[in-house]
């Protein structure tokens, strides 16, 4: 980030439960293992390790026919929800090892509600292969791993997972890159709803600079603070195999780099999940690595220092 010292604090959410397999859950750990808190120490940040969430299931919540595992999911949205915004609120940059997708219900939630506290609009940057727009109405195979936007935008309140009236992020605040799955229920919701979709197409017709150019100046004139979620299937399976939903033609190493050096550039981030991390389906430890680099990039890495744009 712009901060020569953040103070980040790594959140753990051993989550599978929200995908169709198991493996998610030793996400966290390999990354770790993988050096994400040291490779941010070497850079010059604090760094707290609040250890893994562990949250009972909730079981004040009826189980649902087409919303899989649905109190182990709700568990660790208002787990995450309460330690993202309590962190955010403290200071600190909260920085959510995954875990599946789904975690993202609590993660953003916890930040609205801290961008809510500020006065500011909160933005949301989703790095994916899929759109994560759908509800229990819609979704083909009920895992809640495909949700998550769908839910933190107020539009699948299909149980009381989190307060009712808590804060929201519009619709038309999410900028999703690299998107090349949707389903077709999902695909008219995402149009009738006015999320900003910059699919693999996009990418390669206006150029990753170009789009991220658009989405930074759009953020810094609402004066908006930008949670980034980053999908490990938002890169290419060739690049980053380790995860349980590959998608072929997903964006190249390079690419990735130029969104996290422009969004350091920024100093516009103030959260970072990273999911869907299955070392289980990994070629020892490539995609951790990988994740790590990222995120390093994120946090100040660079090769050369560059002169300041001019406004």
């Amino acid at each position: 980030m712009a901060d020569n010292n953040t103070h980040i604090a790594l959140i753990g959410a051993p989550l599978e439960e929200g995908s169709g397999r198991r493996g998610a859950s030793m996400g966290p750990t390999a990354l770790r293992i993988a050096g994400v808190d040291s490779t941010l120490r070497d850079l010059g940040h604090t760094v707290t390790d609040e250890g893994d969430l562990r949250p009972v299931p909730a079981r004040d919540l009826a189980n649902h026919p087409k919303a899989n595992n649905l109190q182990v999911v709700a568990a660790f949205a208002r787990a995450l929800d309460t330690a993202v915004y309590d962190a955010a609120h403290d200071g600190r940059f909260p920085l959510i090892l995954g875990g599946d997708h789904a975690l993202s219900m609590g993660s953003v939630s916890g930040m609205a509600r801290h961008a809510a506290d500020l006065g500011r609009p909160l933005f949301v940057l989703w790095l994916d292969a899929h759109a994560d727009f759908n509800s229990p109405a819609s979704s083909p195979s009920g895992n809640m791993h495909g949700m998550p936007v769908a839910f933190f935008c107020g539009e699948a309140e299909f149980a009381p997972i989190l307060e009712a009236g808590r804060p929201l992020v519009d619709p038309k605040n999410v900028f999703q890159i690299g998107i090349r799955s949707v389903d077709a229920r999902e695909r008219e919701e995402i149009s009738e709803h006015g999320v900003n979709v910059f699919d693999m197409r996009a990418v390669d017709e206006i150029g990753m600079a170009n789009i991220m150019h658009d989405i930074i100046a759009r953020i810094r004139a609402a004066n908006g603070l930008l949670h980034v979620s980053l999908d490990v299937d938002f890169l290419d399976p060739d690049l980053a195999p380790g995860v349980g939903t590959t998608v072929p033609g997903g964006a190249t190493f390079r690419e990735a780099h130029l969104i996290m050096e422009m969004l350091c550039d920024s100093g516009l981030v103030s959260s970072l999940d990273l999911v869907e991390l299955n070392p289980f389906l990994d070629d020892r430890g490539k995609s951790a690595r990988i994740l790590v680099e990222l995120t390093a990039s994120l946090f100040g890495r660079r090769i050369l220092d560059r002169p300041t744009r001019s406004a």
